[in-house]
C-alpha cells in the first residue's frame, strides 16, 4: 500500500513497457505520482498504464523511439500537456550487445544502435525536459546506469562504452543544472532478472539476482529527494549501503568521489 508521498508530482519513465522501467513506473504510481510512459511497443505500454491507473494514478502512454529527436519532442509535449510539467525523469530505456564477442566481431549496426539508445536516448529526453525544470528551478533526473560504466569489458563494448559516456554526461551537466535546482543521479540496479539480462551469456548460470523491488524503492526515494545531497554522483543500489552514502554526502562532494576521474600515477603526474 503506497503512502501517496509523491502525489501532485509528474514522472516520465522511458522503456516503461517491460522490465525495470515497467516496475518503476508502477511503483511511482503507487505513491501517487502521475506517470508518462514512453516505449516502443504499444501493447506493453498500455499494460503498464493499466497497472498504474489501478493504483489510482493518472497516466499517459506514448509510443516513441528515444533515439529519434522529433519523436521524443512530441512525446514530452503530449505528456506535459495531459499531466503537467515533469518533476522526475527516469532514463531507463536501454539496449545491450547482442553477443559476447570482441569488438572486431561485432555487428556495426547493432553496436551503434546500443550506443544510440543508451546515450542519445537520454540526451534527447534531457534536451526536451530540462528547459522546463530549469525554468521552474526544480526537478530530478535518474539515469539507469550500470557497473559496466566503471570497468572495461571486452565482450560488451557498446554497452560499457555507452554507460560510461552516460555517467560522464551526468558529470558534465551536474554543475549547470544544479545551479537551477535540478538534481541528476546515475543509479545502477545491479544484476537483476529481466528479458535483457536473461539473454546475456555472462549471466547464464546466475542464481543470486538483485532485487527489482528494491530498485523501485530506491527510485521512489530519489523522487522524494532522499539522495539530493549526492547530486551528480553514481550510486549502486545492488551494492551500496545507501544510508552510509547519504550520511557521507558532504565528504563525497568535497572529495569529488563517485565521479569518473583519471587516476594519477603519482604526485608528478601532469594529469593528476
Amino acid at each position: 500500500m503506497g503512502t501517496g508521498s509523491l502525489a501532485g508530482q509528474v514522472g516520465l519513465v522511458t522503456g516503461a513497457g517491460r522490465g525495470i522501467g515497467r516496475e518503476i513506473a508502477i511503483g511511482l504510481a503507487a505513491e501517487g505520482m502521475a506517470v508518462g510512459l514512453i516505449g516502443r511497443t504499444q501493447d506493453k505500454l498500455i499494460a503498464t498504464l493499466k497497472e498504474c491507473v489501478r493504483h489510482g494514478a493518472r497516466g499517459v502512454a506514448v509510443t516513441a523511439d528515444v533515439t529519434r529527436p522529433g519523436a521524443v519532442r512530441e512525446a514530452v509535449r503530449s505528456i506535459e500537456r495531459d499531466l503537467g510539467p515533469v518533476d522526475l525523469l527516469v532514463n531507463n530505456a536501454g539496449q545491450v550487445d547482442r553477443a559476447e564477442v570482441p569488438i572486431w566481431e561485432t555487428d556495426p549496426a547493432q553496436w551503434w544502435q546500443v550506443v544510440e539508445t543508451n546515450l542519445r536516448g537520454p540526451y534527447n529526453l534531457l534536451r526536451n525536459v530540462l528547459p522546463g525544470m530549469v525554468q521552474r528551478r526544480r526537478g530530478r533526473v535518474v539515469n539507469l546506469n550500470s557497473g559496466f560504466a566503471l570497468r572495461p569489458d571486452g565482450h560488451y563494448t557498446a554497452y560499457a562504452t555507452s554507460k560510461g559516456a552516460l555517467l560522464q554526461l551526468s558529470d558534465n551537466i551536474a554543475d549547470s543544472v544544479g545551479r537551477h535546482g535540478v538534481v541528476v543521479l546515475d543509479i545502477s540496479p545491479g544484476a537483476v532478472a529481466t528479458e535483457t539480462t536473461a539473454g546475456m551469456e555472462m549471466f547464464r548460470d546466475m542464481k543470486a539476482w538483485g532485487s527489482i523491488p528494491y530498485m523501485v524503492a530506491v527510485t521512489v526515494d530519489a523522487a522524494r529527494g532522499r539522495f539530493d545531497g549526492l547530486h551528480g554522483r553514481f550510486l549502486h543500489a545492488g551494492r551500496d549501503n545507501l544510508e552510509t552514502l547519504v550520511a557521507s554526502a558532504a565528504t563525497i562532494r568535497s572529495t569529488d568521489a563517485r565521479t569518473l576521474r583519471l587516476r594519477p600515477y603519482g604526485p608528478d603526474d601532469p594529469m593528476g
